[in-house]
């Protein structure tokens, strides 16, 4: 099971024991720094999920430490100071905090700032990977797709179409609600065939063999069932 990795960085020891108890009885592994170079330094082998930083170091300001990481990598910057003026949060975001939690504070209220942002930061890489289904590789993110390894370009609609079955994938999809979820209702009339159409491009684009289907598959009287089954 995945425990995330935070840091802690506080110069208070008291503090910083108490609050990495709480969060690893939270279920979260912990590292500790008492100083801005301990962060800098040692940044790369700690390899941390989120770093929570105080900006009151005896060495460096946290706000130039927060600065520094950032121009290293993206992950979750909670900033937790005594410094509660508005210029101070606004400051602390513009250097690449994702939050700013002022002391004192409770830890319930962190600890639900540190899991939101862990959410926020799973979805964003998650969107950035490819969805592998063997010849057929789907890049949601960048809204474009591979097919045997070569680029191939989809029109908006094939790919809102293509993104609507990748949200309900498994699931049997009535031409009703494809037809709704694509079109408004005075671009498309009950008897137009714009979703066949739509599927019959879609499906010459990603499939081996367009005549039998294997990812866009028919429900005969209800819709269409797209599977994510790998195809080699």
């Amino acid at each position: 099971m995945f425990k995330a990795r935070i840091l802690v960085v506080e110069d208070d020891r008291d503090i910083r024991t108490v609050l990495m108890d709480q969060l690893r009885l939270d279920g979260f592994e912990t590292v500790g720094a008492s100083t801005g170079q301990e962060v800098l330094e040692n940044f790369s082998s700690i390899s941390p999920d989120l770093i929570i930083l105080d900006l009151k170091l005896p060495d460096i300001d946290g706000l130039v430490v927060c600065q520094e990481v950032r121009k290293r990598s993206d992950i979750p910057i909670i900033i937790v100071s005594a410094r509660d003026s508005l210029p101070d949060k606004i400051r602390g975001l513009e250097v690449g905090a994702d939050d700013y939690v002022t002391k004192p504070f409770e830890y319930l209220e962190l600890e639900a700032r540190i899991r939101a942002c862990l959410r926020r930061r799973q979805a964003s890489s998650s969107a950035t990977e490819p969805i592998d289904l063997g010849k057929l590789k789907i890049y949601r993110q960048k809204r474009m797709i591979e097919v045997n390894g070569r680029s191939v370009k989809l029109t908006k609609k094939e790919f809102e179409l293509l993104s609507l079955f990748l949200e309900n994938k498994g699931k049997v999809l009535s031409r009703e609600y494809l037809s709704s979820h694509l079109w408004h209702k005075k671009e498309v009339y009950p008897w137009s065939r714009a979703l066949d159409v739509h599927i019959r491009r879609l499906r010459k684009k990603i499939e081996p063999d367009p005549a039998n289907p294997k990812y866009i598959l028919t429900h005969a009287g209800v819709g269409y069932r797209f599977s994510t089954g790998k195809v080699d």
